[in-house]
Order: C-alpha cells, then structure tokens, then sequence
C-alpha cells in the first residue's frame, strides 16, 4: 500500500470521527448544525496549545473532547431555551467559536507541534514494529470503539428519545418526554465528536490553525450522503459503519484527485461536487428504475389486451 493511499485512510478514520458527530445532527436529530465548522477548530486549538504548553497529548484531547461537548450544549441552548432557529443558533456558535479559538491560541493564528509529543508520535514510537500500520491500527480501534459506543447509546432509553425527537418531535412530547433536553444531548454529544476528532487531526497534522475547521460540515455531509449511497442506512448498525466507510472514501477521492493534478484550492469546489453528485445520483437511480417499472407494466397489460396507463396519468385502451 503506498504512502498516499495510506495517509488518505489515516485522515479518512479521522474524519469519520467527525462524520458520526454531523450524523447524529444530520440524521437522527433532523437539525442542520453549523457549529461544526467552529467546533472542530476548538478541538484542535485547545489540544495543541495544551500540548505546546507541556500538558499531556492524552489530557489534551480529553479536555478538547469535554470542550466540544460544552459548546454543543451552548448551541442547544440556543435554540431551545433561546428559542432561535436552529440553523441561525449554530451559525451565531460558529462566529463566535472564531474569537474564542483565537484566545484560546494566545492570539495566535498557528499553533505548531513540530517536536511535541502528541498522540500520534507516541503510538507510531510505542508500536514501531507494525511499521506503517501502527497508526492505522490505533485509529480504526479508536474509531470501531467510538462507533459501538454510539450505536449502544443510540439504542438506550435516552438515545431512542434523540432519536424520536428527530423523527417527530411533537409524538415524543405527547409521552412527556422533554425534547429540549434531547436536543441539547444530542447536539452535545455531536460537538463533542467533532472537537475529538479536530484534537486528533490537529496532532496528526502537526499544528492547529484558526481556519481548520471551515468547510468540515461539508466534508461531514459529503462522508454521510456518500456513505449511506455506497453501503446502505437501513439500521443505525449499518448506518454508523456507512458513515466510517464514507468518510475513508471522501479522502481516496481527494487523493486520486490530487494525483491527476488539481491543486489544493480545488479541493472545496470538489467537495460540493462531490456532495452534489451524491445527492443526485440516488434520485435518478430511483427515476430511471420507476419508468424501467413502469415501462414492463405497459408492456405486461399490452400484452394481455388491457388498459396501458401512460405517464400523464391517462389510460389507453387496448380494448
């Protein structure tokens, strides 16, 4: 396996950390959540400057994990005790994670990590022998763990409840359940993902920068759609393993983009691309065979001398 090939699924476990976090806003909750893009940058911000401060890598990504989870929780608030939208709540969370992520870098736009120890250094000196593997070994755990993790929470009591809550929220409040509370669980939760995954990608890459975090709910959405096109979302089970599976594809495609030259400027443009075309593709898929179905129907009462129906609706007798 190539050193490219390798470091796309690297990044692309690290990434599905972050597409579970937008699946569980995107899907199970039905809230478009937009604090990702700040959320991820907090993740990675705090852990860096932790680490650059002589804090413990492993500290270091707990806290920014506990911190994702706090500022989730805000936007929650935001929407539900607040009572503003959900997509403007996460953008107000968004712009205001912008400053708060510069005061947590000291006012720095760059934190470096060049000669820090970080989780990923520690696991590539600690298990030398796996060679190249050894920090995709630790990574698929990690992400396998966090996985069966979130389809057990998801099937628990309060897990069923963020679950109807996205599904029909005024159902579940008919059974007493506080759907505030569900969403502010939720949304934490997802935050809190995504910060985890901003502290690993951060370490991963050797720095933490102010702007790291825009375009992550694209690349979230993009791991999702692209998932659950490929391998299916017919249980949570399938559908979390959907995700992993899309996110490790989104950054091969990436790869093999840059491999036939398009520059890394392109690689937003080619993300909504790629969103785009995943959004597509299914619905002419279910198009083309609905009038392959409908055509063989015609055929069918054509040859039985009945009445053929036509696409406007009307009916042809062959009567």
């Amino acid at each position: 396996m190539s050193v490219a090939i390798m470091g796309s699924v690297e990044s692309g476990l690290i990434f599905a950390i972050l597409a579970i976090g937008v699946y569980i806003t995107f899907r199970i909750l039905d809230f478009p959540d937009l604090t990702v893009d700040g959320s991820f940058a907090t993740g990675g911000a705090l852990a860096a400057t932790m680490i650059s401060s002589g804090y413990s890598p492993l500290l270091s990504t707990l806290a920014a994990l506990i911190i994702g989870c706090v500022v989730g929780a805000l936007t929650g608030l935001l929407h539900t005790k607040g009572k503003i939208n959900a997509l403007l709540s996460g953008i107000l969370s968004m712009i205001a994670l912008y400053s708060i992520n510069l005061r947590i870098m000291l006012d720095r736009a760059n934190v470096p990590l060049l000669g820090d120890d970080t989780i990923t250094s520690q696991i590539q000196d600690h298990l030398s022998k796996l060679g190249v593997f050894s920090l995709f070994t630790v990574l698929a755990i990690i992400v396998l763990i966090i996985k069966l993790l979130i389809d057990w929470f998801l099937h628990t009591e309060i897990g069923l409840s963020i679950r109807a809550t996205g599904n029909n929220a005024r159902m579940i409040r008919s059974f007493s359940t506080n759907t505030d509370n569900t969403i502010i669980v939720g949304l934490s939760l997802s935050n809190g993902l995504v910060a985890l995954s901003g502290a690993i990608y951060a370490q991963y890459q050797g720095f933490a920068d102010i702007s790291m975090g825009i375009g992550m709910i694209i690349i979230g959405l993009a791991s999702v759609i692209i998932g659950e096109a490929i391998f299916g979302d017919r249980s949570i089970r399938r559908a979390t393993l959907s995700v992993i599976g899309g996110a490790i594809v989104y950054r091969l495609v990436v790869a093999l983009a840059m491999q036939i030259g398009l520059k890394p400027s392109d690689m937003k443009l080619m993300t909504a691309l790629i969103v785009i075309v995943a959004l597509i593709m299914p619905k002419i898929s279910a198009s083309m065979r609905e009038r392959r179905r409908r055509a063989e129907r015609r055929k069918t009462l054509s040859a039985r001398g009945g009445s053929v129906p036509l696409e406007n609706g009307e009916v042809n007798s062959n009567a």
